[in-house]
């Protein structure tokens, strides 16, 4: 179902066509949609429907100028309506054949979104050495998708972890680099289609039949590669050197 890692030499095959941008995953095309999404909430991911590309860079959605087309569920009950269901999964992609998905953060998984080329970086560090990383998905708008389990959701509100990485839908545009989906947030999941006139996507790197990894385990590698690109930006931005793509 998705590019496999497997030996050191055929996974540092794969990885380098993957770093020079092209698409290994045999998922990568919308073809088998419904097989794709209910393998997903076969490994404990929530879905919803989500609004859909319209002609014009538009969402499906009546929102008129809707600030993330294509990118957010249709029901504002999507933290309740999310499920691991099949028979209702599968109602929806029937009836809903244009919509994207999205799985709801924060009850058995969350996603932590990097940008594409820290994501990339850090991906091969962490492949490199041997650490066991879960389901990653890319997204053509520039973003690397890590998901690993949740943080938990504790009945003792006191014994919450909170974290500046946070993320939730309205807070988007103040975490550039590293962004944390927990509770109350979501992402697009596998295979969805983005606005544009260039067939953009989120497809999976690797995909949910691996297990969710603690995202202690990613967290150093992600907020270092975040770091470096980071200073990178910054740098060219200095110069006036075009920036690495």
């Amino acid at each position: 179902m998705s590019a496999t890692f497997g030996g050191r030499s055929g996974r540092q095959g794969k990885l380098s066509q993957w770093l020079r941008g092209r698409r290994t995953s045999p998922t990568a095309d919308t073809g088998g949609r419904e097989e794709l999404l209910l393998a997903a909430a076969a490994a404990g991911l929530p879905l919803a429907p989500a609004a859909h590309p319209a002609p014009g860079y538009r969402c499906s959605c009546d929102r008129v100028g809707c600030p993330t087309p294509a990118r957010h569920p249709v029901s504002f009950a999507w933290q309740t309506q999310s499920t691991t269901d099949h028979a209702q999964i599968e109602r929806w992609a029937r009836h809903q054949q244009q919509a994207n998905f999205i799985t709801a953060t924060g009850m058995v998984h969350d996603v932590l979104d990097v940008p594409l080329e820290a994501g990339r970086q850090a991906l091969r560090r962490l492949l490199d050495s041997g650490v066991e990383v879960g389901p990653v998905a890319e997204s053509d708008d520039g973003r690397l998708l890590f998901f690993t389990l949740t943080r938990g959701t504790p009945d003792d509100e006191d014994e919450w972890w909170p974290c500046e990485l946070d993320c939730h839908p309205e807070t988007m545009d103040e975490h550039p680099g590293l962004r944390w989906h927990c509770r109350g947030s979501y992402v697009l999941v596998p295979p969805a289609r983005l606005p544009g006139d260039d067939d953009q996507q989120v497809r999976w790197v690797r995909g949910p039949e691996h297990a969710l990894p603690d995202p202690l385990s990613l967290l150093e590698a992600l907020t270092d590669a975040c770091a470096r690109h980071a200073h990178e930006e910054t740098d060219h931005a200095g110069t006036g050197w075009p920036l690495r793509h």
